[in-house]
């Protein structure tokens, strides 16, 4: 597989997904094969699938992250890692996300976002996290405060959610300020 990269923690089998690998599994593997490997329902490869045909980066802007797995089941547990990834600029917005209610507030997302944020620092040669939340997510919030991440402001109206404009709270992490708290 094109360059794969695996990161073990205490409970997690974290496998990169980058827009390579995406490509090399519509090219080569069954669409069974796809909703198995990443454990999707019909949406989830849906959205994959979108993505591949009609792109996910340009000469400068990528995506990088991983499927978080948990080792003592080996199910798919969720997704952590870097969207609108501005190579030019070294800087790149966070997301995550658990898949089901059951493996929420276990501390898994903070195992995987310490390994997230230390990859992305040193192998990707981040300057910039930006982390884009809604105000009344305090799971998310309390997450990023646990690294350090900086409120710089609300971007008003620029997420839709159900067919409406959201705010985002915007919060952001340097790397001179992540190497100060390691």
């Amino acid at each position: 597989m094109t360059n794969q990269i695996e990161i073990i923690t205490p409970r997690l089998l974290l496998k990169s997904i980058t827009p390579a690998i995406i490509h090399e599994f519509f090219n080569t593997k069954s669409k069974e094969d796809i909703i198995s490997y990443f454990d999707f329902d019909e949406a989830s490869y849906e959205h994959l699938k979108n993505m591949h045909e009609k792109g996910m980066e340009t000469h400068r802007i990528s995506l990088f992250y991983f499927l978080l797995i948990d080792k003592e089941s080996n199910q798919t547990i969720g997704e952590c890692g870097f969207h609108t990834w501005n190579k030019s600029h070294n800087r790149t917005e966070l997301f995550y996300n658990m898949r089901n209610d059951n493996v929420k507030q276990k501390g898994y997302m903070t195992e995987a976002l310490e390994t997230v944020l230390a990859f992305g620092f040193t192998s990707l040669n981040l300057h910039r996290i930006e982390a884009l939340i809604a105000a009344e997510n305090e799971p998310s919030l309390r997450l990023l405060l646990r690294y350090g991440f900086t409120k710089e402001g609300t971007m008003r109206e620029d997420y839709v959610v159900n067919g409406k404009n959201e705010d985002s709270d915007c919060y952001s992490l340097l790397k001179w300020e992540w190497e100060r708290n390691s």
